[in-house]
């Protein structure tokens, strides 16, 4: 019991780490700076229900999915940086790009479309995030009460995360829209840096694999 205690909270702290939803605060409210709170709710619970859904799925089923596609983690950390620097680009610019909130005259799924990407995928469950989800699970050696209790940290992970995420309206009405604007270039230059850092690890990662598979 002990050590399954051990292991729970290693996965807690580990992926709370990983996820890092404080470090998502500045990103969200400069995203749903000029929805209504509703909106921001609603495109907040949608995008911590998506992240939830894919990590357990990951949990109960992501090795053995990836290894019947023949994708590896380190495709998933490229493929995710690649599509993030492209969301950076227009931030660094100061344009809304595709993930700021939607003008009133466009289509209501793109605030929709923003909870999938990039609030769900890659920021709240991204390739770190996935990846650590993986290894975790490959230490529970398929152990039922392991697996539970990886399950229950991914919960509440993520129940944290909405908590966190939540006081972003907060946070963006004391700072106002001239702040925001700064905000938003600053936080293209960081989402820019996080998505270099994607692909750096998904390539090396996969030489490493290579040069391990050659020794």
């Amino acid at each position: 019991m002990e050590e399954l205690i051990r292991y729970g909270l290693t996965a807690l702290v580990t992926l709370l780490v990983v996820v890092d939803p404080f470090g998502i605060v500045p990103i969200f409210a400069v995203l749903t700076a000029a929805v209504s709170p509703s909106r921001q709710r609603a495109i907040l619970a949608r995008a911590v229900g998506i992240a939830l859904a894919v990590a357990l799925f990951f949990v109960a089923a992501g090795r053995i999915t990836l290894a019947y596609l023949g994708v590896t983690v380190h495709a998933f950390a490229i493929s995710g940086g690649v599509l993030l620097f492209a969301t950076a680009l227009p931030m660094l610019f100061g344009q809304r790009g595709g993930l700021q909130a939607p003008e009133p005259r466009e289509k209501a799924a793109t605030g929709e479309d923003a909870a999938i990407f990039p609030l769900a995928i890659p920021l709240l469950s991204g390739p770190g995030t996935l990846t650590t989800i993986l290894l975790l699970a490959d230490k529970a050696r398929g152990d039922p009460q392991r697996l539970a209790a990886l399950s229950a940290a991914v919960v509440g992970v993520f129940a944290t995360a909405w908590l966190v995420l939540k006081l972003g309206r907060a946070l963006a009405g004391q700072i106002g829209e001239g702040g925001l604007h700064v905000i938003t270039r600053v936080m293209g230059i960081v989402l820019a840096a996080l998505a270099v850092q994607y692909i750096l690890d998904g390539v090396t990662g996969y030489y490493q694999s290579v040069a391990g598979r050659g020794q």
